[in-house]
């Protein structure tokens, strides 16, 4: 056998390395990329890897790790451990540690071999860290982030995992975060993995298709050699120039996978005579290890077992020979091209090798090389060198031990748990669940009884966000409960977290039953009164969030009491918040706003409870009004975040509120940077539906009101089970619901959103109740506007006034809130019947509120807008063009298109040049003279009554709205065209022109036209 199996020069691969090249470039001028590279077994993934590394210069770090195969639970974070160790190696503890910055506890956590390095993990600005929950999670990813951030500014760092189709649910998790969160760094993520082993159900295969959409990420698959190329590799490999039979030999045998041609070449060549090279991919994967001794065999058996790759030590603890006799079988494998040496670690030189060996074993073999690995694992992790719990797990499982691979997956569990990867605890802990009838004395062994073990589990899988297997667990463990209170009760809590996580209804009843359940313990101790206070916070919190807010004061003010006699402070103070938010959703402004002030005393520091009042501080400002202040509370959270290890994380989830009163000031660019950045760290169901709803309404405002539509239609099945439990999001959503069909001219589909807030309970969520009102109040001007798109949508006369009456009484009932100076004159302005004297006094009353310092940006150029109309309705152009003007500009000012939009469809239909830069003569003009309603033309604005008085007596039997209509048609509009002059939908255009057409008794709209400009 030689030892030159692989080829000296790369084949075939050059515009694979030019994009590996060209990726890192990008990274360079600080643009993170990620690139993503597949291809079936022995393709050349890592030899392309390979060749990329070896090319670069001292100006890139390179940090590789390789997953992992321990089955189907892999160890957490093992190819991240493996390379910031290899990090830690090269530069030192304190100065990875230093880069970390905030998150030091966190990743201490992760490597805690570093406990015990000179930084001071204290030392770090983070205050308390948060024990658990996702939390935990975001901190350690935001640490890894930061390092990498830090790292880069020195040398553009290369991040490179291997064989992602082996990873663990914590890594996988934590490059989806890396790949959106390293914004602004100097590194370039690359990532492989077998193509063939990512079938249905893989999680990689899911994260691929999630990545796909990201503009930064790359995806490529390595294609198969051409002939051209095998005969060129097959002249590199033979130093000569192969014969015609060999390369079609070769070729067809090995299909052009470079791996299987060099081993072909590599044995044809030994061999002397391509006929005798190997029939099937077994055979030919095989045939280096069959040459080898039987020594060297058994010890690539031994191996194949422990992995793709075993170091030196671990072998020498599991081989059941002498020293002398290991090296000399390592290296006749390494020798006989089977195995490499990488460091103090053996390898196979491909996994297939691996794979092909350890499918040979015998099974009493395979089960005594399992034992041993996971003894000699055991005497590792006795002597505190490393956490190994999951390998020794998996090891005894392959050994069939179960009553030893029980204890060795509930110590896995616990460790995962502790570095917060919280989706392999949950494996490891439905791992155990499995073992637990055929081990003796599990409860024993786990040091918790199976209830408890469940209810473990179900946290975990809460917080991974694998809230459906956490439901079915948690209903489970119900089930097999004892009549124990206290128990169910907590197993009662958590699976009303679990529904609330998935936005589902059903919460609230569980948290009643299982207050209940502790309400019946005669003398209830310590643990069990914290218990029930925190039941108590989450059944406030989740009456609040339905808008049930008088319930959710008493409850959550009676958990604040208990809390406090208890000394939990965290508890304390998310349940003042609770009753503080609930307060000021009823109107008690001030008692509202000075209770999160207190409950941001209470938090004494506790990261949890400070992100919580931070959130709902800054939401809180901006319902007030107060908008300026609402983005200074939401930038303070961030600073908080950023101090907690949490920046970009929860941090990014707080500063998204900022979103809403950033929109309010006109600082529409900002938010969409708030908005992409939160929505591409995949943030929980609420908050993305929140982010969501605030994207489509910019967009809409903006001017683009067809994308805002087509956008709302793809992700309303997103935000409708949302909208069933809260009601602050049922009512932003329905707003958003009625402004997207009013633009459309739907009238029906506004009101059925309309009707979402006429049926919530009165005098709560005031703060988004006034805004809905206004939207309310536009839609029975909008009716008004055209009587017969109104009655099919049942908006006839009756119940336009019962309509405006509901509103009315709504809107006396919002009088004690902040912001009610603003959006009242808007309603009563909407309210106006068209073209009524007092319109104009109305809208310039609104025109006033505008300038309220409560009031949205985009109010001003809306209302001067309304108020030209209103002027337009009685004749007096000279004002009219004036407010169109100004509305104009304050709207490209601040950068509301849609009121751009509607300003130069009025003044078209009206014959006014408002734009900017319009003729000077026109603006100097004498302000023509106030005109009869009848001497108003056709085609007038949308709400101005009448037309040209009309010569034809049969024109007299048309309505206003018909009039307009006839005078577009003599235009040559379409009724498309028609719908978006007069504010109406194309289908309702199309009810008017037949209406035309039957009382001119016209055959076409053709002849109507001409009947209309006969009388003109």
């Amino acid at each position: 056998m030689t030892t030159s199996v692989s080829s000296p020069e790369m084949v075939g691969r050059q515009a694979d390395l030019a994009w590996l090249e060209g990726l890192l470039d990008e990274a360079r001028q600080s643009a993170p990329r990620t690139g993503v590279l597949g291809g079936e077994a022995g393709i050349g993934k890592t030899r392309l890897i390979a060749e990329f590394t070896r090319r670069l210069g001292d100006d890139v770090r390179v940090l590789a790790g390789q997953c992992v195969d321990l089955g189907e639970v892999a160890a957490p974070y093992a190819p991240v451990k493996s390379a910031l160790r290899a990090l830690v190696a090269d530069v030192g503890a304190d100065a990875v540690l230093d880069a970390v910055g905030p998150g030091r506890a966190a990743f201490v956590a992760l490597l805690p071999e570093l406990a015990g390095s000179g930084a001071s993990v204290e030392a770090s600005p983070a205050g308390t860290p948060i024990a658990g929950g996702p939390e935990a999670t975001g901190r350690l990813h935001e640490a890894i982030a930061v390092l990498l951030e830090t790292i880069s500014r020195e040398r553009t760092t290369v991040l490179i995992i291997e064989d992602l189709h082996w990873v663990d649910a914590a890594t996988l998790a934590l490059l989806r975060f890396l790949m959106r969160a390293l914004t602004s760094s100097r590194v370039l993520i690359v990532l492989t993995y077998r193509s063939e082993d990512i079938g249905r159900g893989h999680p990689v295969r899911g994260f691929l298709t999630e990545i796909e959409r990201d503009r930064w990420v790359d995806r490529r698959e390595l294609s198969r050699l051409t002939r051209a190329q095998v005969r060129r590799l097959a002249r590199v490999l033979l130093a000569d120039e192969p014969g015609a039979a060999m390369v079609e030999s070769v070729y067809g045998r090995s299909e052009g996978v470079p791996f299987f041609v060099e081993e072909l070449i590599g044995i044809g060549r030994d061999c002397g005579d391509a006929a005798e090279l190997p029939d099937t991919l077994r055979d030919l994967l095989l045939a280096r290890y069959e040459g080898l001794s039987e020594s060297t065999q058994s010890l690539l058996r031994l191996v194949s077992t422990g992995g793709v790759r075993v170091p030196h030590a671990l072998l020498e603890d599991v081989f059941p020979g002498t020293p002398d006799e290991l090296d000399r079988a390592a290296r006749d494998a390494v020798v006989g091209g089977v195995l490499t040496v990488d460091g103090e670690q053996y390898a196979f030189r491909h996994a297939l090798v691996r794979e092909a060996i350890l499918a040979d074993l015998l099974p009493g073999e395979r089960a005594r090389f399992h034992a041993a690995y996971a003894e000699a694992y055991e005497r590792v992790s006795a002597a505190g060198v490393r956490r190994l719990a999951a390998e020794i797990s998996f090891h005894w499982l392959g050994a069939h031990n179960a009553a030893k691979a029980f204890p060795a997956t509930v110590q896995a569990m616990r460790e995962a748990r502790a570095s917060a990867a919280y989706a392999t605890a949950a494996q490891l802990g439905e791992r155990a669940l499995s073992l637990w009838d055929v081990v003796p004395d599990p409860a024993a062994a786990a040091r918790m009884d199976k209830i408890e073990l469940m209810g473990r589990t179900t946290t975990y899988l809460r917080n991974a966000g694998e809230s459906e297997r956490a439901l079915a667990l948690v209903k489970a463990a119900i089930a097999e409960c004892p009549d124990d209170n206290a128990r169910l009760a907590r197993l009662l809590r958590d699976q009303a977290l679990v529904l609330a996580s998935l936005g589902r209804e059903g919460a609230i009843p569980l948290l009643r039953e299982a207050l209940a359940r502790l309400a019946s313990i005669p003398s209830p101790d310590f643990e069990t009164s914290r218990l029930r206070a925190s039941v108590m916070t989450a059944l406030a919190g989740r009456l609040m969030i339905a808008g049930q807010v008088d319930e959710a004061i008493d409850i959550a003010e009676a958990a604040h009491a208990l809390a406090i006699e208890f000394d939990s402070d965290r508890s304390a103070s998310v349940a003042y918040n609770v009753a503080s938010v609930s307060r000021l959703s009823r109107g008690e402004v001030e008692v509202g706003l000075a209770g999160l002030e207190e409950a941001r005393r209470l938090a004494h520091g506790d990261g949890a409870a400070l992100l919580r009042y931070w959130v709902n501080a800054s939401d809180a400002r901006y319902l007030v009004g107060d908008h300026r202040s609402a983005v200074e509370h939401a930038e303070q959270g961030l600073e908080r975040a950023r101090a907690q290890g949490l920046e970009r994380s929860s941090g990014v989830i707080l500063a998204s509120n900022a979103v809403d009163p950033l929109h309010a000031l006109g600082e529409w660019q900002r938010a969409d940077e708030l908005i992409s950045r939160a929505l591409a760290l995949d943030p929980p169901g609420s908050f993305r539906v929140y982010l969501l709803r605030a994207r489509i309404w910019a967009r809409l405002w903006r001017g683009d009101p067809e994308g805002a539509a087509d956008e709302f239609r793809r992700v309303r099945a997103v935000m409708t089970p949302i909208m069933a439990v809260e009601a602050q999001t049922r009512l932003g959503v329905g707003r958003l619901i009625a402004e997207l069909a009013l633009e459309s001219g739907d009238l029906g589909d506004a009101l059925d959103a309309v009707r979402i807030l006429l049926d919530e309970p009165a005098h709560h969520h005031l703060g988004y109740v006034l805004p809905f009102l206004w939207t309310s109040a536009r839609l029975v001007a909008a009716a008004r506007r055209d009587p017969v798109g109104a009655e099919p949508a049942g908006l006839d006369g009756p119940a336009l006034v019962d309509l405006e009456r509901q509103i009315r009484e709504r809107l006396a009932g919002v009088a004690i809130w902040p912001t009610f100076p603003v959006w009242a004159p808007f309603v009563e302005a909407e309210l106006v019947a068209p073209g009524a004297p007092d319109a104009v006094d109305a809208w310039r009353t609104a025109v006033d509120a505008a300038a309220h310092p409560a009031a949205l940006g985009y109010l001003d150029g809306y209302a001067r807008l309304r108020l030209g109309e209103a002027a337009l309705a009685t004749g007096d152009r000279q004002l009219a063009r004036t407010e169109l003007r100004a509305a104009r500009a304050a709207a490209e000012t601040g950068g509301v298109g849609l009121v751009v939009r509607l300003v130069d469809q009025v003044a078209t239909a009206a014959g006014l040049s408002v734009a900017a830069g319009a003729a000077a003569d026109e603006a100097s003009a004498p302000a023509e003279p106030p005109r009869s309603p009848a001497a108003r033309t056709a085609s007038g604005p949308p709400g101005v009554e009448g037309g040209a008085a009309p010569a034809d007596p049969v024109l007299d039997d048309l309505t206003a709205r018909e009039r307009q209509v006839l005078g577009l048609i003599a235009e040559g509009l379409s009724n498309r065209q028609i719908g978006e002059r007069l504010y109406i939908s194309g289908k309702t255009a199309s009810v008017h022109v037949s209406a035309i057409l039957r009382k001119l008794g016209a055959s076409s709209r053709t002849e109507a036209a001409l009947r209309a400009r006969a009388v003109r």
